[in-house]
């Protein structure tokens, strides 16, 4: 399934980035594409994530190192080296200080989204970018508005749906309390909702909190196995 996501983002990658060529009857295909990429763009990351789990390739950790470095350089010239202790720490230390997607004192979207912004992308990144960017443009001849639209704008709008419905939304404080020491809420959604939004890091949030190792596709069944051991006690 990782192969399946993946290959599906280069292809729209590639084709839109260097042999797409614009008109209006084309722009309706192109945002199509565009809404498509930014879903594979949260698949990309959500690949790594499940890496950083050992739940990509379960006993082979050079592997999913492997995978998720590619990944996460795909999605957005992201280091996985930097973001994997990040992410244990946020499950070591979940909605208190010392955890890196915690809003910090200021639990509104904006500045949540902010705390998180800049604990997750650097300088470096940016770097990185820009010289794929020129690689791209210069020496492969590809248009930079090409590169704004089938790269930039996925992988901002996946960073708005990894935000939202991966953090904001399961981890902040509502009427309802969190369920144990996790601080994670399952957002109350449809399962292809959950899909669509998140790759069901949203709508099985708590799920994962309870089983990091289950990759993403099998949290509905984790909670159907809950749900069962439950009813039996």
């Amino acid at each position: 399934m990782a192969a399946a996501i993946i290959a599906a983002w280069l292809a729209i990658h590639v084709t839109g980035i260097f042999f797409w060529h614009w008109s209006l009857s084309a722009v309706p295909l192109a945002a199509l594409m565009v809404l498509v990429q930014t879903w594979l763009s949260t698949g990309l990351f959500i690949i790594a994530h499940d890496a950083m789990h050992g739940a990509l390739a379960p006993g082979h950790p050079r592997l999913n190192r492997a995978i998720g470095t590619a990944s996460l350089a795909l999605y957005a010239c992201l280091s996985y080296a930097a973001l994997l202790p990040r992410h244990h720490l946020h499950h070591r230390h979940t909605g208190r200080d010392g955890d890196p997607d915690f809003h910090g004192g200021n639990p509104s979207l904006f500045g949540w989204f902010g705390q998180f912004f800049r604990n997750y992308y650097s300088h470096g990144q940016i770097v990185r970018i820009t010289l794929v960017a020129l690689v791209y443009t210069l020496l492969l001849g590809a248009p930079l508005g090409n590169i704004v639209i089938f790269w930039a704008v996925p992988a901002l709008g996946a960073v708005a749906q990894l935000f939202v419905f991966g953090t904001w939304l399961p981890h902040r404080e509502r009427d309802e309390p969190f369920a144990d020491d996790h601080r994670a809420h399952s957002i109350r959604i449809a399962p292809v909702l959950s899909l669509l939004t998140c790759f069901h890091f949203g709508g099985y949030h708590h799920e994962h909190h309870l089983s990091p190792g289950t990759p993403w596709w099998g949290l509905p069944a984790r909670r159907r196995a809950d749900a069962a051991t439950s009813r039996e006690r």
